[in-house]
């Protein structure tokens, strides 16, 4: 299995484009490596990223039970 994605290749394994993957690397969002011209993410950083952003399912009653204590 890879250890490294290309930025076409992991815009193809995170399902965009490559130019928002090219973006994330110019705001410094995500780790990566500079080999001379060439660009390089790590398969382990790259699932990271994708894991950070994950959001929890939305739980009515906990909604409700917060709104309460909040009023």
């Amino acid at each position: 299995m890879k250890q490294h994605f290309t930025v076409p290749e992991a815009a193809d394994y995170m399902n965009t484009t490559v130019r928002f993957v090219r973006r994330l690397i110019a705001e410094r969002r995500i780790p990566f490596h500079r080999l001379g011209r060439h660009v390089r993410l790590k398969k382990a950083d790259v699932d990271a990223f994708i894991d950070a952003g994950r959001v929890e399912a939305f739980d009515p009653a906990a909604a409700r039970r917060r709104a309460r204590r909040a009023s």
